[in-house]
């Protein structure tokens, strides 16, 4: 599980990377939101894309 939410989270950054590039700066508050979900999900051991991708 903790691979398929990891390609999650880099397929995302680099979608908000792409768009903050082309569309706009506002992209980076979803770079900026996967961060930190990633971040707590070291202490507190529940991650949220881990709930969506279980449905498997």
């Amino acid at each position: 599980m903790k691979d398929k939410t990891a390609r999650l989270a880099a397929v995302l950054v680099v979608i908000a990377s792409l768009g903050a590039y082309f569309l706009s700066s506002w992209f980076l508050l979803l770079s900026l939101f996967i961060g930190v979900n990633m971040f707590q999900s070291t202490y507190t051991k529940w991650c949220p894309a881990e709930k969506i991708l279980k449905f498997e």
